[in-house]
């Protein structure tokens, strides 16, 4: 698989044309970076990708994987009625806010995790499949284990703070391309950027959605102890990427840098050139991006 080889590969970093100077919409203790090809695992660009850092709503990825699973053995199916306890129900927005004794089908719940990230549906689905919010988390370390995300504790189903929940880039690539590569059936959901919910229309976060050409998911995250969080995935003209960013100071910034990651991931032109790193607030570094040697 192509999430399997990421792990072997050291990889070459792909950037922008010679003496060039990429923006980084983060402070260097907050920023992390990763664009992934995701047919052969080659690793495209890079910057600190190993290191830890808060998922936030990165987290409901894992989340979907095992609920994925649970379809795919047949213990749940779309319509399967999930309950929504009073635990879940007091989770902080973003959410559905359902009432005492209510329930969402796994359909449902699918949308509301992916689309628009809710909590309180989240906490829902780790409590059933799990039996408890903590049982579950075990459930998804184990998994991430699987995976081969080495780096990767998660706390809980939804990505809310928690000091001890840690990943890091290149573990949230692995997840994606396991995500792609293991349900391509369902892998549509992550394309989608609204759904309607009792009779209303509910919209997401998601804005690479129709921004650029190619660009079909995955998830978006924030917390304040993260930043703003995203994994992207692009699917177009024979190529496949997977784009971790983490750490952005605002959705809008960390969305132009996944644009530019995947500009210079496709140009033919990158791999012979270099490039700098301009941090949130800095001036020009001098150096070039790590791990690349001076041309």
């Amino acid at each position: 698989m192509a999430f399997a080889l990421l792990a072997m590969v050291a990889g070459c970093t792909t950037v922008a044309p010679p003496d060039s100077v990429l923006a980084v919409p983060a402070q260097p203790q907050r920023y992390a970076a990763i664009v992934v090809d995701a047919r052969s695992g080659k690793q495209l660009f890079e910057v600190n990708s190993t290191a830890q850092r808060y998922p936030a709503s990165l987290t409901k990825m894992m989340t979907l994987y095992l609920l994925f699973e649970a379809l795919e053995s047949g213990r749940v199916s779309k319509e399967t009625q999930i309950p929504v306890s009073d635990n879940a129900a007091r989770q902080p927005p973003t959410k559905l806010r359902f009432r005492r004794g209510e329930t969402i089908d796994v359909d449902s719940a699918i949308r509301a995790i992916v689309v628009k990230s809710a909590n309180d549906v989240a906490v829902a689905v780790g409590e059933y499949l799990g039996g408890s919010q903590d049982q579950f988390a075990a459930m998804m370390t184990t998994k991430a284990r699987s995976l081969g995300m080495t780096s990767t504790s998660v706390r809980n189903a939804s990505g809310l703070p928690d000091g001890s929940q840690m990943t890091t880039a290149r573990d949230m690539a692995v997840l994606g391309m396991a995500l792609r590569n293991r349900f391509p059936q369902h892998f549509h959901y992550f394309s989608e950027s609204d759904f309607m919910f009792r009779g209303r229309l509910v919209r997401g976060h998601n804005d690479m959605l129709g921004r650029v050409r190619g660009v079909d998911g995955i998830k978006t995250g924030y917390i304040r102890a993260s930043g703003y969080n995203i994994v992207t995935s692009y699917n177009a003209d024979g190529r496949q990427l997977i784009v971790v960013v983490m750490g952005a100071e605002s959705a809008r910034q960390r969305n132009d840098h996944v644009e530019a990651l995947i500009q210079r991931s496709l140009s033919p032109m990158a791999a012979d050139a270099k490039t700098r790193l301009m941090y949130a607030g800095q001036q020009p570094t001098g150096s070039a991006l790590p791990g690349l040697p001076e041309p």
